[in-house]
Formats: structure tokens, C-alpha cells, sequence
């Protein structure tokens, strides 16, 4: 099974580890001081009081690798257009792409059913490019609840979790998404294929939508976001503003409001990826994570005003710091493209 991790940092190369130790014909994509290090040395999983060093291909042209059955894209979700053409090389009639990607992914309307089927929304994935040129039809979605960091060049710290939800768009059980969480299985990770994985993607954005840009914003931790009366109330208001959007779509939560947001005060003083991003002047993932809501909630005709107060100051903030290159206006419905 040849799998191609496009993307190869932090999650990238903790998946990339796992997968070359248990007998995976892995490839890693990946650029800078942090490639050039993989191809020196390896790559090193630091993993509680245990280290793991593996030596897969590693490289910054996938034209070396040739065609695969599985890429694994683990590149911020607002990085995937600027790679859309030298993807190309890896793909066969039957390659599957695994979206392990925070926030809505660009084929989440194929297969949906509704009068939304076959969609594409401009503020992931603009001019539905990421759709036609990589293929909906190809996609297995992937949610990542695992922490990690690049703690050196080549060497990446495994913080907390190994589990990866799988799910084909369609809800079924296919043999190519059961051969991939074989694989993750014995990589040591979990990885249960849902037949709902839309619930799991938003589940997970549920709380990266609120606590991301209000963390960018005041520089708070997750503790603080959530135990704040001021924070924590605006929190809820995007929640529900959310939380109304995603069941038009005929999302279901297995929790409640109330008991997401106690879930990440449990997580303790951790720093969202996009304060992190922020701090490191990083590009900030605004589009995927907070604009994406407010075009399907525009969509919808559903009104979030509180998501729009706080996308609008964390994106002029991403602005003046030269961190945001995204969608140039509020997503508007009639932007909506159908592929």
C-alpha cells in the first residue's frame, strides 16, 4: 500500500512514524530545514519516554514519488489550492485523498443529498478548483484529535491522543476506507469509520470556530476563554449560532453546548493553533475554520451575528499583521458555485 503524506509536519509526521512502523510504503512532502533534516537523519517520533526513527522517502517534488493509493493531506486546509497542480503526479484512476484537515473540507457537499448536492463554497475552496482538479469523488474524510508539535527539525513530540475518525462522504463502508483504518489500527492509532462523519467534522469545528479567533484576538488560553464570564458567553453565542446551521444541514450533535465547552476548559491553558500561528507569523486558518460558517450560514439565511463581529476583527488583526490572504470580502450566497 503506497501512501503519501502531503504535508509532512507536525500531525503529518507523527501519522508518518506510525504508518512506516507498521510496514506502510510511506512517502512524506514536505519543505525547508524540516525536509532536509528528514533526509539527513530520519524522522523521530518522541512519544512519551519511548523514541521511534524511521528513514521513508522525503521530498519537496512529488513527481519522485509516482502514483499512490492513498495521499494523506495534512497541509493547513487554506495551503491545498497553491498545491493543487503538483499533486497531479501522485494521482491514478484510483488514488484516495484523506482530507486530514481542520474545518470544512472542499467535498463536503458530494454525496450529500439535498439541494445542496454537488456544492462548493468559495471561501475553502475557491472557483470549486480543489473539486474538479483533485476530485470529490475521491475523498475520505479524516478529523485529527491528536496533538502534536515540530520540536526540532525531523523530530516531532507526540503531546496527547492517536485518534483519527475516518468516513467516506457517501456514509458507506467501503474497502478502501476499511483497508485504511486496518492500517491506522495497527499503526497503533484509532481510527472508527463513521457512517456520519459530517457530525464528527463539525463537532470538532464547533469548538475551533469560537476558540480560535477569540483566542488570536485577547491571547488567551482555552482555560481562560472558557472560565471568563465574557468569553465564555461569546463562545456560546457563535456555538449556537453554529450549532443552528450545521442542523440545517441535517447535522446531529451527540453533546450539548454546555458540555463542549466545559470539554476544552478540561483541555487546560492550551493555545489554539491559530494563536500559535499568530505568534509565530504564521497564515492564520480564518477561512476554514470561521468564514466557511458564515458563507453556509448566509447560505442558509440563518444570521450570525456574533460570528460576524468576531471574523471581522480577527481577520483585519490577520490583515495588519500580514498573516491573511483569503476570500477578500464576507462570503455572499450568490458566490455559491455547483460543480
Amino acid at each position: 500500500m503506497k501512501i503519501c503524506i502531503y504535508g509532512a509536519g507536525a500531525i503529518g509526521g507523527y501519522l508518518g512514524v506510525q504508518l512506516a512502523r507498521a510496514g506502510a510504503d510511506v512517502s512524506l512532502v514536505a519543505r525547508g530545514a524540516h525536509l532536509a533534516a528528514m533526509r539527513e537523519r530520519g524522522l523521530t517520533l518522541l512519544a512519551g519516554e519511548e523514541t521511534h526513527t524511521v528513514h521513508p522517502r522525503c521530498t519537496d517534488d512529488a513527481t519522485e514519488l509516482g502514483v499512490q493509493d492513498f495521499i494523506i493531506v495534512t497541509l493547513k486546509a487554506h495551503s491545498i489550492t497553491g498545491v493543487i497542480e503538483k499533486m497531479q503526479p501522485l494521482l491514478g484512476p484510483h488514488t484516495r485523498i484523506v482530507t486530514a484537515v481542520n474545518g470544512i473540507p472542499y467535498w463536503y457537499f458530494y454525496k450529500h443529498g439535498g439541494q445542496y448536492e454537488n456544492s462548493t463554497l468559495e471561501s475553502i475552496d475557491p472557483g470549486g478548483r480543489q473539486w474538479r482538479e483533485i476530485g470529490a469523488e475521491r475523498a475520505i474524510g479524516c478529523i485529527v484529535y491528536p496533538a502534536t508539535e515540530i520540536e526540532a527539525p525531523g523530530v516531532i513530540r507526540h503531546v496527547y491522543g492517536n485518534n483519527f475518525p475516518l468516513g467516506e462522504p457517501s456514509g458507506e463502508i467501503t474497502p478502501d476506507v476499511q483497508r485504511l483504518a486496518d492500517l491506522f489500527v495497527t499503526a497503533g492509532l484509532k481510527a472508527p469509520v463513521l457512517d456520519r462523519i459530517r457530525d464528527e467534522i463539525w463537532l470538532k469545528l464547533w469548538g475551533n470556530v469560537c476558540f480560535n479567533p477569540i483566542s488570536a484576538l485577547t491571547h488567551a488560553t482555552l482555560d481562560v476563554i472558557c472560565t471568563d464570564p465574557a468569553t465564555r458567553a461569546l463562545s456560546r453565542a457563535i456555538m449556537v449560532e453554529t450549532q443552528a446551521i450545521a442542523e440545517t444541514f441535517g447535522v446531529k450533535f451527540r453533546v450539548d453546548v454546555e458540555r463542549r465547552i466545559e470539554g476544552a476548559r478540561k483541555v487546560g491553558a492550551h493555545k489554539t493553533s491559530m494563536l500559535q500561528d499568530l505568534e509565530r507569523g504564521r497564515p492564520m486558518e480564518i477561512d476554514p475554520l470561521v468564514t466557511v460558517v458564515q458563507e453556509m450560514g448566509r447560505l442558509t439565511g440563518i444570521a450570525t451575528p456574533a460570528l460576524d463581529s468576531v471574523l471581522a476583527m480577527v481577520t483585519q488583526r490577520a490583515r495588519i499583521a500580514g498573516l491573511y490572504d483569503g476570500v477578500s470580502a464576507p462570503a455572499d450566497p450568490r458566490a455559491l458555485a455547483v460543480a
